[in-house]
């Protein structure tokens, strides 16, 4: 993975794991990480992000729980061909991810208008 890199901030009420886990998710979704790319071992990106292998472990382990991600022994972690949804996304769910989408968008300061236009310019993409 040699592309956009993955930042953790201790000071957000978000677990480490989950922003990890969030971003890497974001990435694959958006198509910036791609089908067969090779993801960094857990005690690299560990090790890049000042953070416990277990930490790095688990939002590999949640991606792969969610079909983005693929691990083999021996050829490491690779995004995961993307599928189509076969389910409608459970509102209680979206209402959890825009929840920690808001609390992680407002921790530098971002006012409402701000992420608002985050989130429309995201959609339109």
């Amino acid at each position: 993975m040699n592309g956009p890199a993955i930042r953790v901030k201790t000071a957000s009420p978000v677990p480490p794991y989950e922003q990890i886990r969030t971003q890497l998710a974001t990435l694959i979704a958006t198509g910036r990480l791609h089908e067969g790319e090779r993801l960094p071992t857990v005690r690299q990106l560990a090790a890049d992000l000042g953070l416990a292998a277990a930490t790095v472990a688990r939002a590999y382990r949640e991606l792969e729980a969610a079909s983005l991600v693929r691990t083999r022994r021996g050829a490491g972690t690779r995004v995961a061909p993307l599928t189509a949804p076969t389910h409608t996304p459970d509102p209680t769910e979206l209402a959890e991810l825009a929840l920690r989408f808001v609390a992680e968008a407002r921790s530098p300061g971002a006012d409402r208008e701000t992420v608002e236009r985050a989130v429309r310019d995201a959609l339109d993409e």
